[in-house]
């Protein structure tokens, strides 16, 4: 494959009258704004963000016929408010459903390898959760070793389970030859989640995050977002009452939360593709669920927009500089003067994200959680 137009055996066209009923968009909405896959591929070279829908819900029942679910969250998107516009936008439709679902898989590994090399970050609105799949095999295809986060009420690791979306972070995490350096999970409900789960991924170094607190603390969600390649959420982390779609839980995520931890992700300078996951329309109440979507979205452009006013390291008057002494060693930590977000160095010489909330533990001669678990890792 030469050229991003050749994704275009893989990609259904954009259908315009079906975003806003025949009506023109007017000057300030997303509609206006987007470079969109209608009749002729977009010219990528400016991009910043790739859109791209992936409706097969397979990996959830075998039988399911592809979704319109991404044409719904577009038709909400499109239809918001742009006040990012130097943030550039495409839109290049669906991947076209396979004969099976590792075909989809497939599709979308090949387009997003594309994306990837030619440079641009992409955002995948699902189907099914089983779908992070093509996230990882893309990298996996590079050789890249990449961090992965999922946010999830549940922990896709049930073996016995014959539904792919319940048993895909298998695949992910023991298959080989393996690529994962790290894999944090976000969010889960712990009812909903059998304990040996988590003492088997605590025994791999791997970081699980209860709802309640992160909830708590969305803050400190922040940094393990920001060392981030791949991010995949699946829509069963937010609460019932804001995402109808899901029958999972009454309980997860507000959407403003769910909003909040998309926008840390726009902030992440090393994440390389986003992917909303679960999303049944069938079940949508009054296409709630598609707004809720379609607003992470948005926020995650804010992030974007955001992660633009960060300095190079280099700009060292853009940092405050603090030293501390951590496990006996002069620890050095960065806050940017622009974002507000923090670094810490760690021993062989490497900043890593964090939090306020480390610098200042550290500062009380008390080792923070996550300077002890990055050090076991190395």
């Amino acid at each position: 494959m030469n050229t991003l137009q050749d994704l275009t055996d893989y990609l259904s066209p954009v259908e315009p009258s079906y975003l806003n009923d025949d009506l023109e968009f007017n000057d300030g909405q997303y509609g206006k704004h987007i470079q969109v896959f209608e009749t002729n591929f977009p010219d990528l070279s400016t991009v910043d963000l790739v859109i791209l829908g992936v409706g097969d819900m397979r990996g959830a029942n075998p039988f399911a016929e592809p979704s319109n679910g991404p044409d719904l969250v577009r038709q909400a998107f499109y239809r918001m408010h742009c006040w990012h516009d130097d943030i550039r936008v495409a839109d290049i439709g669906n991947i076209k459903a396979g004969a099976t679902l590792a075909d989809t898989i497939a599709a979308m590994k090949i387009t997003l390898t594309e994306l990837f090399q030619a440079g641009k970050t992409a955002l995948i609105i699902g189907g099914s959760h089983d779908l992070t799949l093509g996230q990882y095999e893309t990298h996996k295809s590079l050789q890249q070793v990449v961090e992965a986060v999922c946010v999830d009420a549940f922990i896709d690791l049930k073996g016995d389970s014959t539904r792919r979306d319940e048993n895909f972070l298998m695949d992910m995490l023991t298959g080989e030859p393996n690529y994962i350096r790290h894999y944090s999970h976000v969010g889960f409900q712990s009812y909903l989640v059998h304990p040996r789960l988590l003492e088997t991924l605590d025994k791999l170094r791997f970081d699980c995050y209860r709802v309640g607190k992160v909830r708590e603390t969305p803050e400190e969600m922040e940094p393990v977002i920001r060392s981030a390649d791949i991010l995949s959420f699946d829509i069963q982390a937010i609460q019932h009452a804001f995402a109808p779609s899901h029958q999972a839980s009454p309980n997860g995520f507000t959407g403003e939360e769910a909003c909040l931890i998309s926008q840390y992700a726009g902030l992440s300078s090393s994440l390389k593709s986003f992917g909303i996951y679960g999303y049944q329309p069938e079940q949508d109440t009054e296409g709630m669920t598609a707004q809720q979507i379609a607003q992470m979205i948005w926020y995650y452009i804010e992030g974007l927009y955001r992660k633009k006013m960060e300095a190079p390291f280099e700009e060292t008057q853009s940092f405050n500089e603090y030293h501390t002494l951590l496990a006996e060693v002069d620890t050095r930590f960065l806050q940017s003067k622009r974002t507000g977000r923090w670094w810490m160095q760690m021993p062989d010489g490497q900043l890593v994200p964090c939090s306020e909330s480390d610098y200042q533990k550290a500062g009380n001669n008390d080792i923070p959680e996550r300077w002890l678990r990055i050090q076991e890792r190395r």
